[in-house]
């Protein structure tokens, strides 16, 4: 198994794993753009798990951290949040602990940065691991989707 950070020329693959249903496959390139770019300016930061050798490796399981300038607040002075996104195990390798290790990679890079504060969204199904790593939920956060400014 080989654990490497994720490069720009893995855009396309982790936007595969964000979007994996046909049905979000317009999404891709997009997404795939966003990840490049927010790379190679030091915002995203990504972690993959590799199977087979160099001549024939195969991803297998990924995690990222995004980096948000937030703004200082209460309690905490330093002006960066984060947020994990893209934890994706293939199906074949889960329950191996590649997503624990991955997250783990992901927060050990956000206090490597003097991140203090780091969130994201879970299914049922995850919700145990990210609370062995000791996140808690929140029953505070809300969103609402504004619509373009053109009316759609």
């Amino acid at each position: 198994m080989i654990i490497r950070a994720a490069t720009p020329a893995d855009a396309e693959c982790i936007a595969l794993q964000r979007y994996p249903d046909e049905a979000d496959a317009a999404a891709r390139p997009a997404y795939a753009a966003w990840v490049a770019g927010a790379i190679q300016r030091g915002l995203y930061a990504g972690f993959l798990a590799l199977d087979g050798d160099r001549g024939a490796e195969q991803i297998v399981a990924g995690a990222g951290l995004t980096l948000l300038e937030w703004g200082p607040s209460r309690g905490d002075p330093q002006p960066w949040r984060a947020r994990i996104v893209n934890v994706w195990t293939h199906p074949d390798w889960r329950r191996r602990g590649l997503a624990q290790g991955l997250v783990t990679r992901c927060l050990d890079s956000a206090r490597q940065r003097g991140v203090g504060r780091v969130s994201l969204g879970t299914s049922a199904q995850a919700r145990g691991l990210y609370g062995r790593l000791g996140f808690q939920a929140s029953a505070a956060e809300m969103w609402l989707a504004l619509p373009a400014q053109d009316g759609t």
